[in-house]
């Protein structure tokens, strides 16, 4: 059961006791007039510049995750607003906006007003609000104020939708108020500093350094001293070429150039090499008859204000429960090891680690004893490593490493079973000891993959194996120590000889409209028919095929027979539908692919708004390529759809410049969603991103009524999966065409 703090049970008590509509929305009373608005800006102008820069930081670090960031004066008035615009007009349209007076008596229970209240951090999720129509929001606000006084200044308050609540932007955000707070902190205090009326000039925290017009120092601070490491005694009077910065004082003297803000960082070899991040000014004196006098220049210490930045990024890259590096930070050292691998042939290991049984601990003793135990996990798997190696959480009870200083297979099993017999000792939490024990898979680059979405993937495919051989235990993917090579290289001889011997065909599986159950397309796969063994899995052939360079004849001819059969189902009379073919990472890469596409588009006849190409994230790792071949695609009027979304590293960013028109949720996250709100949280993220980014999206691997539900509930209607219908033949899909159906009936037909 949520209880909800005592301040907001107040709070909402109060705003029904003044007879305040829970249903409606705010009636505003008090909104400055233009002209007040621009006073009370001017007024707070300072204060403003400052908020803005780290602002927009941090809607730089979170680009993807819809944010507006809401800034108000001591007294409610709403100054400023920055962020996602689709947010910004929704809350536009029920009266807020930059000018209006928050008050609780009319803006109901809302984080800005208790901030202001109870001078301390407020977050409301959902309910927590007092009116309905912001249930579907979090809001956090922190309150801000000079750190050398009591008066509080404003607050600063994020707004999202509730799918994207998390504690960690309650945390970052007071993070983001400190370093604002030491910043006006820093300009209130040089604001005061003046050369001509300073009378105590070693009373500054700044480090001061005047010359004279020759250029020789006449004062020197002692904070100067301890920001540059120099002494004073052994500068005075000397030229200030001899300190790091007296470049920029020469130009000052010489040309009379001014610099403001300008970044330094100073290593002190005296104080164990410590380095300090300063802000320098340098400016020239005049006399009364603007003479040259001089050079004044100033250093500001913003060490800490740099520190709170590094913080927040590493917050951004790291797990906030066991500190151990995140997906994001594992997937892009992944991207870099490959980059530097394809130069020096280097190998190197992943493994995918799954407590066993975990989900009982959490069930029967609560998540806190769940999360204390995992925290212990991390310190156990990073005391099995060497010091370049990368253990990773990717969420859950669910880890990654990798061994980047290996030779041979041997190595990676090694650190396997160390890791399996320090899971034989108890873990101790609250009084408890658990024996908890892990299934290991590992993948080796580059015999499994040359991508890190391969080797991930084939690293979790071991993994499962090895749970499904009893757990406590390691697989290694694709086994060398029983016939599987022979196997390998007789599966590759007749590959050779399967096009030639049209022992290819392509099965399509429906993507349905679940609102009405009408198909919407479908996705063309190749299938091995092969003249003795019969239908060949992908999963055995296409790694082959990759291997071999023979994907790429296998690509076109299945993109060659995809085009030609939509072709000839419109010709039927049948509703056009578009047909999704799959790119490979070598298709992709081949500098004539448009060309070639452009001709299959002649020779079927097809309309390219009825051709869909999927792509993997992995693909885009070469951005400029990546855009360049994506915008000619697209300017032939094909569509371009993400596979597997959410298993690999694209900046969300790139979604917008590639052109994208369709999001593809991996079935990974589809199969466990229902028992693992890890998942959930991905999918439904992923589903709010797509909508924000006007994309549509199909969920991949749907096999229950259920998951369709949860999916309709998301706002996500394009399925793709079993419930509905597995990959058919041609001649069997027709029979669906054949049919319209209602939804209901299209589940029937195809269990």
């Amino acid at each position: 059961m949520n209880i909800e703090p005592w301040y907001i049970v107040e709070s909402k008590k109060k705003c029904k006791d003044l007879g305040i509509d829970p249903q409606g929305t705010p009636s505003f009373s008090t909104i400055l007039s233009d002209s007040e608005l621009r006073r009370k800006r001017v007024e707070y102008e300072e204060i403003l510049s400052v908020i803005d820069f780290f602002a927009h930081k941090l809607l730089e670090l979170m680009e993807g995750i819809p944010l507006l960031i809401i800034t108000s004066d001591e007294c409610g008035c709403i100054l400023d607003m920055a962020g996602d615009a689709a947010i910004k007009n929704i809350i536009n349209e029920t009266g807020i906006k930059i000018g209006l007076i928050f008050k609780e008596e009319e803006a109901g229970t809302n984080s800005l007003s208790l901030a202001l209240q109870y001078r301390k951090p407020i977050q409301l999720i959902g309910s927590n609000h007092y009116f309905k129509f912001l249930e579907s929001s979090a809001c956090y606000s922190v309150p801000f104020q000079y750190s050398d006084a009591n008066d509080v200044l404003g607050t600063i308050t994020i707004m999202t939708s509730i799918d994207q609540h998390n504690p960690f932007l309650l945390a970052m955000l007071c993070t983001l108020v400190d370093s604002i707070e030491r910043e006006l902190l820093l300009i209130k205090q040089n604001r005061k500093l003046h050369i001509l009326n300073q009378i105590v000039i070693e009373t500054t925290r700044n480090g001061i350094i005047i010359t004279d017009k020759e250029g020789k120092v006449t004062e020197f601070n002692k904070f100067a001293e301890i920001l540059t490491g120099v002494k004073k005694q052994d500068i005075l009077q000397k030229t200030i070429t001899d300190v790091e910065i007296g470049h920029f004082i020469i130009e000052v003297l010489k040309n009379g150039k001014e610099y403001e803000n300008i970044e330094l960082s100073i290593n002190q070899e005296n104080r164990h090499h410590e380095q300090i991040v300063c802000l320098f000014d340098s400016f020239p004196i005049y006399d009364k008859k603007s003479q040259l006098m001089g050079a004044f220049g100033q250093f500001r210490d913003i060490t800490e204000r740099h520190k709170a930045q590094n913080q927040i990024n590493y917050l951004a890259y790291h797990d906030d429960l066991t500190g151990l590096p995140n997906r994001r930070f594992f997937i892009k050292h992944i991207t870099d090891l490959l980059e530097h691998s394809e130069n020096n042939k280097s190998t190197f290991a992943i493994m995918f680690l799954d407590l066993d049984r975990f989900k009982i601990i959490n069930d029967n003793l609560g998540h806190n004893t769940g999360d204390i135990l995992l925290q212990l996990v991390s310190e156990r798997l990073k005391g099995c490593l060497s010091p370049n190696d990368v253990v990773a959480r990717l969420g859950g009870d669910e880890f990654t490493i990798l061994l980047k200083e290996i030779t041979c297979i041997s190595d990676a099993i090694y650190v396997a079973d160390g890791i399996i017999k320090v899971f034989e000792k108890p873990f101790s939490v609250n009084d408890y000891e658990f024996y908890i024990t892990t299934s290991i898979g590992i993948s080796f680059y580059p015999h499994d993959g040359i991508n890190a979405e391969m080797l991930m993937k084939h690293a979790d495919i071991a993994m499962y194996r090895a749970k499904e051989q009893g757990k406590n235990n390691y697989v290694v993917y694709k086994p060398t120590k029983d016939n599987r090579g022979i196997e390998h290289l007789t599966l590759e001889s007749s590959l050779r000889k399967a096009l030639q011997n049209e022992e290819f065909v392509v099965f399509y599986q429906p993507q349905f409209d679940s609102k009405t159950g009408t198909i919407i397309g479908a996705e063309a796969l190749v299938r091995w028919n092969h003249p003795i063994i019969g239908l060949i899995p992908p999963g055995k052939f296409i790694p082959i095929a990759e291997e071999t360079g023979l994907i790429v004849s296998i690509g076109d001819w299945v993109l060659r027979t995809a085009c030609g059969q939509n072709k000839k189902w419109q010709e039927q009379g049948f509703p056009p539908i578009k047909v999704a073919v799959n790119l490979s990472s070598r298709q992709f890469l081949k500098q004539d692919l448009v060309q070639n596409i452009e001709n299959v588009l002649f020779e079927s006849k097809l309309d390219p708004k009825y051709l869909e190409l999927e792509i993997t994230e992995s693909m885009t790792i070469n951005v400029n390529y990546a855009v360049e071949v994506l915008g000619r695609l697209k300017n032939l009027g094909i569509q371009i759809s993400i596979d597997d979304f959410g298993t690999g590293y694209s900046n969300l960013y790139y979604l917008k410049i590639f052109s994208i028109d369709t999001l593809k949720i991996d079935q990974s996250f589809i199969r466990d969603m229902m028992t693992d709100n890890n998942n959930a949280d991905i999918v439904a993220t992923i589903i709010s991103m797509a909508h924000t980014l006007g994309l549509d999206v199909i969920a991949e691997g749907v096999e229950t009524k259920e998951q369709m539900d949860f999916l309709n509930t998301l706002g996500c209607y394009g399925i793709q999966g079993y419930l509905f219908a597995p990959p058919l033949p041609a001649e069997k899909f027709e029979t669906l065409l054949r049919k319209p159906t209602t939804k209901s009936q299209a589940i029937e037909v195809n269990r």
